[in-house]
Formats: C-alpha cells, sequence, structure tokens
C-alpha cells in the first residue's frame, strides 16, 4: 500500500477491447517512420496510457512529479532551522524503528521514530539548549529497525548523503554531512551540445599511481586533459557508493552518496563545477537496474523483510549479477529512484545520466539466454516487464521537462524499438542509445581474421545499422573491452609488442607499424560513421598498454591494472603520443565541422577487392583504405558537391605516427563525371591502411 491507498498495479489502465483506450499523440509519426511496428499500436497505446496514469496519481496524490522527486528534501536525515533535527524513512516491515550513533552513545533504542500511514516512520530531536544541532557534522549515525521477530538491525538510511568504511570493519558508516561552509557553484551548466564527444572516465583509476586516485586529482591532472582532447562530454563512472572497489561501481550500497573513497562530495561538486566552466557537460553512470546484497550498509532487506524496495522471491533477485531487484511498481520505489536522479543533478550539477543494464531491467527475463533475434515480437508480450519500462519513460520525462538540457543514454543491448524516440511518439524518451554491436564487430575481426579477409560491406552494414530518428552513441571500445579478461583495440593489435617495441629509439616493426594505423583508422571510421555521438573510454585513445583490473583477492589485492599511465604520453620517446595526438586532432576537426549532428552519411563505396570505403557526412568527404599492402594512385571517389577539397586530417601524417605519403599542402577538385550515384568525383592517391578526411571549402 502506498500513500494512494492502492498499489501501482492496481492503478492500471484496463485495456480491454471494448473500451476507448488513451491514444498516444504522435503515435502516428512512428508507426510512419516504421510500419513494422502497426502490429503492436495497442502496446504503445497500452505503455502510453500506464505512463500518463502515474503522471495524473503523482498530481493527484503529490502535488506532481515536480515536487513528488524532491522527496530528498524530507527523507534522511535534515537539520531544522531552529536547530532541531528531524528524520523520515520508509520501513513498511518494521515493528519500530530509532535513531542511534555518537550523539546518543550508540543506545540503540533511546530516539524511537514516530510511525505514519502507509509504512513511513519519523523523529524530531529537538536542538540543544544552545540552540545548536543535537547531531553535528561528519557524527556517525545509524537506524535501528525491530523486525517483526524482534531482532534488532543497524541500518543506514537508504537517502543517506555520505557513508564511509568504519576504522574497525568493511561496514559503511552513515556519517552526517552537512558542512558549516559548503561547496557553491560558480559556473553555469553548459548548453546540450549538437555533437556530443564522450569521456567515459573512472575516477580512482585516473592516476599512474598505484591506489584510488581523488576528485582533486582528476580535476587538476585530467579535466585539462579531457579538455585539450576536445572532448565536450565526461561518463563519470563507479561515483554512486559502492562497498566493493571491483565491483566497478555495479553493486550500489548507498544510491544517494558520492563515493567517499575519492574523496569528499564537496571535492566532487569542485570536479563538475570545474569541467562546467570547461564547457564539459557530465554524466553520470547510474544504476537503476539493481542494488547490492549487502544488508548492513545498503538497501536488502533494509526494514527486516526480503521486500521492501524489491520484489519478493525469485523476481526479486538477479541470478547472474548476485544482486536485488527493484519493484518498478512500487510508489515509493518510484519516489526513491526518481528524487535519486533529480539529487544529483540538483546537489552536484550532473548534466545528464547513461542508464547501467537497462535490458535487465526491461524483460523479465532481464536478457539471460536471450539471443535477440530483431524479431519485433521479442520486444512486446507478457516477456517485457511494463513497471520498470514506465518508470525510464518517467524518469526521462522528468529530467527532459526540468532540465532541457541534460542528456540521457541508454545502455540496451536487445535493441527495443522506440526506446530513443519522445514519449509524445509511444516511446521511452532516452537521447541516445548505445551503439553495443560496433566493439563487438571490432573485437571479433581483430581476433579472427585475416586483415585480407576484412569484410568491407559487413563492417560498414554494422556502423550504419541502426533504427532512423533514434540517435546512437558509437564506439571502437568501452571499459568492457578494457576489462581483464578481455582486450582493448591496442592489446589486439599490438599486445606481443607493446612493452618491447614501442620507443622510437627501436625500429619500427610490422606488428607495431599495423596496429598504430589501424587503431587510428578503427577510430576514425566508428566517429565518422557509427553514429550521432561518440564515446572514448579513459587511456583508450593513446592505446593504454594494460588491461583494467581492480584489486580482489585473485590478484593479491593489487592497484598495480588500476590506474591509467598518462605520462606515457608525455614521453616523446615513446610512440603512444602519436595515438593521442591523432585522437586530439579527429575530435577538434569534429568540433569544428560537425558531422556528428548531420544526417547519416552517404555510402558511395565499399569495395571488397581494394579493402576501400568512402562516405560522404556533411560537407567532408571520408575515405578509407584498409588493404594491407595495397595503395592507389589515382583513386576515383564520388562526390556530391562539385568544388575544391583540401586536407584536413591524414592518419598518415608523421605526428601521427604515419609514413608522410601524402603531401597536406594538396588540394583536390572535383570533375564533372558522374561515379556510384553522384553527379561528381575525385580523384585520390590513398595509401595503404590510411584514412583521409577531405573538406569542401566552395559548398558549407
Amino acid at each position: 500500500m502506498d500513500e494512494t491507498g492502492v498499489h501501482c498495479s492496481e492503478m492500471d489502465v484496463n485495456m480491454d477491447s471494448n473500451e476507448e483506450v488513451l491514444l498516444v499523440p504522435e503515435l502516428h509519426k512512428l508507426l510512419e517512420q516504421d510500419p513494422h511496428l502497426k502490429p503492436y499500436k495497442k502496446d504503445f497505446q497500452r505503455r502510453y496510457a500506464l505512463f500518463k496514469d502515474r503522471l495524473k496519481n503523482l498530481e493527484g496524490f503529490e502535488g506532481g512529479l515536480e515536487k513528488f522527486s524532491r522527496s530528498y528534501h524530507s527523507f534522511g536525515i535534515h537539520t531544522q532551522p531552529d536547530g532541531g533535527i528531524y528524520c523520515k524513512e520508509w520501513a513498511p516491515g518494521a515493528e519500530a524503528v530509532f535513531l542511534t550513533g555518537d550523539f546518543n552513545n550508540w543506545n540503540p533504542t533511546a530516539h524511537p521514530y514516530r510511525k505514519l500511514d502507509y509504512g513511513k516512520w519519523e523523529i524530531h530531536i529537538p536542538p540543544r539548549e544552545d540552540k545548536t544541532p543535537p547531531i553535528h557534522h561528519s557524527s556517525k549515525i545509524k537506524v535501528v529497525v525491530k523486525s517483526k521477530s524482534g531482532e534488532l538491525l543497524y541500518r543506514i538510511s537508504p537517502w543517506a548523503k555520505f557513508v564511509a568504511p568504519s576504522e574497525r570493519n568493511v561496514i559503511y558508516d552513515w556519517i552526517h554531512w552537512e558542512p558549516a561552509q559548503p561547496y557553491i557553484r560558480k559556473h553555469d551548466r553548459p548548453m546540450k551540445a549538437k555533437s556530443i564527444r564522450i569521456y567515459e572516465a573512472h575516477v580512482g583509476i585516473a592516476s599512474p599511481e598505484g591506489k584510488i586516485a581523488s576528485y582533486k586529482n582528476f580535476t587538476h591532472n585530467v579535466l585539462p586533459k579531457i579538455k585539450d582532447l576536445g572532448y565536450n562530454c565526461i561518463q563519470m563512472m563507479a561515483i554512486m557508493e559502492h562497498a566493493y572497489y571491483a565491483s566497478f561501481g555495479y553493486q550500489i550500497t548507498s544510491f544517494f552518496a558520492a563515493s567517499s573513497r575519492y574523496g569528499t562530495p564537496d571535492d566532487l561538486k569542485e570536479l563538475i563545477d570545474v569541467a562546467h566552466s570547461m564547457g564539459i557537460q557530465v554524466l553520470l553512470d547510474v544504476v537503476h537496474s539493481h542494488a547490492s546484497k549487502n544488508s548492513e550498509d545498503g538497501l536488502n532487506q533494509f526494514d527486516g523483510t526480503n521486500s521492501c524496495f524489491f520484489h519478493e522471491g525469485p523476481r526479486g533477485s538477479h541470478d547472474l549479477w548476485d544482486s536485488r531487484l527493484f519493484d518498478y511498481s512500487n510508489w515509493e520505489v518510484l519516489r526513491f529512484l526518481l528524487s535519486n536522479l533529480r539529487w544529483w543533478i540538483e546537489e552536484y550539477g550532473f548534466d545528464g545520466f547513461r542508464f547501467d543494464g537497462i535490458t535487465s531491467m526491461l524483460y523479465h527475463h532481464h536478457g539471460i539466454g536471450c539471443g535477440f533475434t530483431g524479431d519485433y515480437n521479442e520486444y512486446f508480450g507478457l516477456h517485457v516487464d511494463e513497471d520498470s519500462l514506465v518508470y525510464l519513460m518517467l524518469a526521462n520525462h522528468m529530467v527532459h521537462s526540468l532540465y532541457p538540457d541534460c542528456i540521457t543514454v541508454a545502455e540496451d543491448v536487445s535493441g527495443m524499438p522506440a526506446l530513443c524516440c519522445p514519449t509524445s511518439h509511444g516511446g521511452v524518451g532516452f537521447d541516445y542509445r548505445l551503439a553495443m554491436a560496433v566493439p563487438d564487430k571490432w573485437i571479433e575481426i581483430l581476433k579472427e581474421q585475416k586483415d585480407e579477409d576484412w569484410d568491407i560491406g559487413n563492417i560498414v552494414h554494422t556502423l550504419t545499422n541502426r533504427r532512423f530518428n533514434e540517435k546512437y552513441i558509437a564506439y571502437a571500445e568501452s571499459h568492457d573491452q578494457a576489462l581483464v579478461g578481455d582486450k582493448t583495440l591496442a592489446f589486439w593489435l599490438m599486445d606481443a609488442e607493446m612493452y618491447s617495441n614501442m620507443s622510437v629509439q627501436s625500429p619500427l616493426t610490422p606488428v607495431i607499424d599495423r596496429g598504430i594505423q589501424l587503431h587510428k583508422m578503427i577510430r576514425l571510421i566508428t566517429h565518422g560513421l557509427g553514429g550521432e555521438g561518440y564515446l572514448n573510454f579513459i587511456g583508450n585513445e593513446f592505446g593504454h598498454p594494460e588491461w583494467l583490473d581492480f584489486p580482489r583477492k585473485g590478484n593479491n589485492e593489487s592497484y598495480h591494472y588500476a590506474r591509467r599511465q598518462f605520462h606515457l604520453v608525455d614521453d616523446h620517446t615513446l610512440r603512444y603520443r602519436y595515438l593521442y595526438a591523432f585522437d586530439r586532432d579527429m575530435n577538434k576537426l569534429e568540433e569544428k565541422c560537425g558531422w556528428l549532428s548531420t544526417p547519416p552519411a552517404f555510402i558511395s563505396a565499399k569495395h571488397e577487392g581494394d579493402k576501400v570505403v568512402a562516405f560522404e557526412r556533411g560537407n567532408l568527404l571520408f575515405i578509407f583504405n584498409f588493404h594491407p599492402y595495397k595503395s592507389f594512385t589515382g583513386y576515383r571517389v564520388a562526390v556530391n558537391l562539385p568544388g575544391k577539397y583540401p586536407l584536413p586530417l591524414d592518419t598518415d601524417a608523421a605526428e601521427y605516427g604515419g609514413h608522410q605519403r601524402i603531401n597536406h599542402r594538396t588540394e583536390f577538385f572535383t570533375e564533372d563525371m558522374p561515379f556510384n550515384n553522384r553527379p561528381y568525383s575525385i580523384l585520390v592517391y590513398i595509401p595503404c591502411r590510411v584514412a583521409l578526411i577531405l573538406r569542401n571549402v566552395d559548398n558549407y
């Protein structure tokens, strides 16, 4: 039961065929652009009706989504204007609730909460005689829950804003965080960029030293590198507090707390504020798909039962992840999760979210054992968890209606249609989805195929196979490929010699030469052809020579591989600087020309024998020769726009570790000779394993 007196599931709209359904305002647009979705019209109408019904009930019982999503103002712990303390919790399965901590010498039952309706509890603690708060900044506290069986359970509030490991053991403490002089934001948020170039980053590994790096280190040492590289957005991983560092931030224990292992909340606020001063937006990698099984310092069994925030029974557990699954139909779970998103935006200044693992949310089978062939029946029916789908619609609606410049990105391997369409079209409302098939394709090619056997048509198909009018973030590799057990592109290409032949003082071997050239080409064709945004994982831009492995029992708790060796780029005797320079100039050219914000490319050539790909996007002509040894003189390439085409980017340039076979002063001119379904063409010299970008300067 919730504050309305009913479960959310009882508020579902009856979609009986004899009743008039709530029409999706612009569903016709979705069905016109993809007629194959027409048989599922009623599914879209039902989902939209559920979404609107949730909004209607929020208006009727909570004063609207805006107020509902600010519930962190009342839940948790708060110092009142008179110096008193007010605390509020939701613990429907508790027999009694108490507050304990330093302030009362850890007396477990000295400060009882008062029971309210619908499983809520509150406590008012008056100020001291001198009008100071009874619980001061940095005090340690705990909620004590008396279960139905009479057991006293020590818990951290789900709304805790700061937690840190106890000095005595690994269990985290709830620390009352209310500094006298909190950090004050100095800079405005950047506007949403037309072209989004994301630097996926992890604060803890962002240092060459074998230790957990800090927010301060990231602010002073890493942000300038990100700015220099031309990225305009950072995706911050492993920020929401997780007790187990090696979980990579995916076993969340405290959803409202920024991880204390990197520093204080104010340190994180400063990091984001400084990023904003550089014109860089910051996204939070948010994990609302599941939660840690920890109970003493997590959400699990907070009120002494197996339900509360989660489903009871098998539906409440993810077998592969060994974690708990939220009950998205529950009113208070919606309050908690929507308020959580709002908290990170309001309190810390985040500019949006990358939602992790939503395939698990969208389907009752969580994607386990499901290959997702693309058959539309896979996306509709009883196997779809529409409670969680509606939650995602609510989340996107809230973020975009309250913060128009904020960005949401979906990580979904299933290919759910309309995931990145507006809710008014019947979609889920994300701005972007990750093009997750692209890195898998590159790994498959490098792992299984000889260079001369590359299927150019299949590569192009993978890069361009995306849903019309849904935006994709393309990437050649992300953190998934960097983790131990997998390999980065650089490792697949050069791991046999990366520790011995990356010095410019040693001869350039065929392995290193091939690796450097293909590393640039793979990233450029992914950037230019693969989506409407681009992503890179920290360090991969310069071919970081080691995998990523967090300290754990299996590696004797070593930090040796949980770091990024940025100093390798600054060493001019090493070849890593070539890859860094190319990544920087590739991004800077996109910033100048904006190809990511233009319509999908027109592909004029994908020649299997020559291993050549050519395409136009914006006012740019991209030409790739993936052949391992064949160069082509006077190679004819089709273009749509006549005029002069200078050469702003060439992977064969000396500063990128190339062989300098192309004169950068060369200007190419079109001929009035139709070719490959284009009205004009151009002749170019395209050496083996080289990519060129030509820019039309007469028509733009």
